[in-house]
């Protein structure tokens, strides 16, 4: 019998148009920041409701300039949840503050809003939650904590482009909300991200950060009608996306909702499939009204050592990933905030049992039935 391919958990969808569109900009000899970025920015600032759209490197370079742009300052204290990449807690860091970590609902794997304002200090200047999964936080919530205590919200929606709370797209409203566009996320310009808000003085900071610190003019200093001198008002860094990049989200972006729309009927068939089954802890869904982005379908393992489940899939030729083990249990984060791994037993037990099986929009309906059928045989055959 002829073995059946590989399926990874995850797999960009790109259209024959936004290849061409990539072609097209390598043979047009500009492909760093230029005029691609400027639609691409302008396509993201529609897509969100007419709010400043700054397209960046990726999100963590985002969530750092987001920071930076708020005025975060050495031991000003970030609050945000022990489940996400590691990245979350590494820009609050580089930023100059402090991460304090509040545990997560263990039914929405996001942050437990509940919990969060005992988090609350003299020194606590932002919240930072997690859209984890491309399930929307309870931002009523947060934003009414963040009215009460004066505190700003920066919004990691990595995970949740195209998302929606309360009938508004994530991004939409509030703050500030960063979003990503690396290969495995719901949209990609392959690597990639951009900061999204309506606040002025925040944009016109992170637009000086994103690039050495120097003055807007700067960017077509290169072309016919731009000038070679240019000012730098503040020292910056080398996070602006390139053309190349943005001929990708300029297709994208588009196809988006069509996206979700797949990820969503996959995620619910695998619901269906799987309600029953002893073996696994579903997803679960809050009460307030929301739309699921469904960048992961992450159920949790009850009967079977993750390590053993994730070979004995690699064996079926099925990928499955890993998002995430707890942030609170690698070393530098232990030493440095001073936690123990049972300080936030939810985000521990869910890191140490979930598992992310494979969604994206090509995936066929036999695709998944064969990862339902490997699972059956991993989970009650193995």
């Amino acid at each position: 019998m002829t073995e059946l391919p590989f399926l990874p958990f995850a797999k960009p969808a790109l259209s024959e148009a936004a290849i061409e569109e990539v072609v097209a900009c390598l043979r047009s000899g500009w492909i760093t920041t230029g005029p691609r970025v400027a639609k691409f920015e302008g396509m993201l600032a529609d897509y969100h409701g007419g709010r400043r759209a700054l397209a960046l490197s990726s999100a963590t370079a985002g969530l750092q300039l987001a920071l930076m742009a708020i005025g975060l300052s050495e031991g000003d204290e970030v609050i945000t949840t022990p489940l996400t990449f590691v990245a979350t807690l590494n820009t609050i860091v580089l930023a100059g503050g402090k991460p304090v970590l509040v545990d997560i609902d263990p039914a929405t794997q996001n942050i437990d809003a509940t919990k969060i304002e005992a988090a609350i200090t003299p020194k606590t200047r932002a919240i930072m939650p997690v859209h984890y999964a491309g399930l929307p936080c309870d931002m009523d919530a947060i934003y009414a904590l963040a009215k009460k205590h004066n505190l700003r919200v920066v919004e990691d929606c990595a995970h949740a482009i195209g998302a929606e709370f309360g009938g508004k797209g994530v991004g939409s409203f509030g703050d500030i909300a960063v979003m990503s566009f690396h290969p495995n996320k719901n949209m990609t310009t392959g690597e990639g991200g951009a900061v999204i808000t309506d606040d002025a003085a925040v944009a016109e900071k992170i637009e000086r950060l994103r690039f050495h610190g120097i003055d807007r003019s700067a960017f077509n200093r290169f072309t016919k009608t731009g000038s070679q001198e240019y000012d730098v008002v503040l020292p910056g860094y080398k996070y602006n996306m390139m053309d190349m990049q943005a001929a990708l989200g300029i297709h994208q972006l588009p196809e988006l909702d069509g996206f979700i729309a797949r990820r969503t009927e996959l995620a619910q068939r695998y619901i269906e499939a799987l309600k029953d089954w002893p073996e696994l802890d579903l997803p679960t869904a809050p009460d307030y009204a929301h739309k699921h982005a469904w960048h992961l379908f992450t159920p949790r393992l009850k009967t079977m050592e993750r390590d053993a489940f994730m070979n004995a899939m690699k064996a079926e030729n099925i990928g499955v990933g890993l998002h995430y083990q707890a942030t609170h249990i690698f070393s530098w984060y232990r030493e440095h905030l001073g936690v123990a791994p049972e300080d936030f037993p939810h985000a521990l037990s869910v890191g140490q049992r979930i598992v992310s099986l494979p969604l994206f929009p090509t995936m066929t309906d036999d695709e998944q039935a064969r990862v339902i059928n490997s699972l059956a045989k991993v989970l009650r055959n193995g």
